[in-house]
């Protein structure tokens, strides 16, 4: 009687389960896009494979875009051309405020969170035979490497090494072109800003001999007082070019969603992401920061209301002022 009556409640709880299952998928959209940035950088890894993973789970085609990175992302996410993006807390300050040079003026405010990713260093990589160790070192006219065009590096970074008194040739590209430049002598440092480890950086270490540069105590403190980072260490297991931990700063990088995109889908979405983390760590090693308790980092972006009513229901406080209408 026991196992029957069991049995009889399994029934029923799926009879009533399944329309519901049904009718949150009513309105999902035949398939999903999430913009990246370029090959050879953490957001394409992390993207792609997350991508994948929410399509297997929740059974949804689905897949990843190369773009320009943040900037791009939420220039594409606000119109609508993306269901989904991946941005940085500064990029997506600027571009809701109409301060993004890819659309100047106009307010991305159709852009919502999803969930706290990692946090992007900034950090500096050039040859070993360049003789190269500090920042400091960098020669007047050095061509330095900044990623894509928009890009949270390109955005960034060539304004902080200005505010340390470098002096810099500008070259954009993808991180895989610019690691392939840098080991041809085509330029002289790469200034990466993305998720650690970096693909391109551990690539070019494996071929060649790199010098992983960090900054000083004071340049630390010049650059935070100058800028929306906080200091930041890569831990020397990070790559083997490292022998000790390397100090530099960093910038917190969320998922994002055009704010009409269905409140159950991004739900699932964020319920997959936030309870599966050793998933997502298998994805790329910069996921060990993508855990719910980190989403007091956002103080950028409205939330969406499927992501919020996730961290709502499991604990996490999100003011109703914060979420989008």
């Amino acid at each position: 009687m026991k196992i029957q009556a069991i049995l009889a409640a399994a029934v029923a709880s799926a009879a009533i389960a399944s329309p519901a299952m049904a009718q949150d998928k009513s309105d999902w959209p035949e398939s999903f896009t999430i913009g990246t940035a370029s090959q050879g950088g953490t957001y394409f890894a992390y993207g792609s494979g997350w991508a994948n993973y929410m399509a297997e789970t929740l059974g949804i085609s689905g897949g990843a875009e190369i773009t320009g990175g943040p900037m791009q992302n939420m220039a594409l996410v606000h119109t609508g051309d993306l269901n989904f993006g991946l941005t940085t807390m500064g990029p997506a300050r600027e571009s809701l405020e109409g301060n993004s040079p890819l659309a100047p003026g106009m307010a991305m405010d159709n852009v919502c969170a999803m969930f706290p990713m990692y946090e992007t260093p900034f950090s500096v990589t050039t040859l070993s035979s360049s003789g190269i160790t500090s920042i400091d070192d960098i020669p007047d006219g050095a061509t330095i490497g900044f990623g894509p065009a928009g890009s949270t590096s390109d955005t960034y970074f060539p304004r902080m090494m200005e505010t340390l008194g470098v002096d810099f040739e500008r070259r954009n590209g993808s991180w895989s072109d610019l690691g392939t430049q840098l080991q041809d002598g085509l330029i002289d440092v790469v200034a990466f800003a993305a998720g650690i480890p970096i693909p391109a950086v551990s690539q070019l270490e494996v071929q060649t001999d790199v010098n992983i540069i960090g900054m000083t105590d004071a340049e630390i403190k010049k650059i935070t007082e100058a800028f929306p980072v906080s200091e930041f260490t890569i831990p020397a297991s990070t790559y083997q070019s490292l022998e000790k931990p390397s100090q530099v700063v960093s910038m917190w990088n969320f998922a994002i969603a055009n704010c009409d995109v269905p409140d159950s889908l991004v739900y699932e979405m964020v319920k997959t992401t936030m309870e599966n983390n050793d998933k997502m760590v298998s994805i790329h090693k910069a996921a060990k920061t993508t855990v719910p308790q980190n989403y007091t980092k956002n103080n950028v972006l409205p939330w969406h209301p499927g992501a919020a009513r996730w961290f709502t229901e499991n604990g996490y406080e999100i003011p109703e002022n914060k979420i989008h209408e």
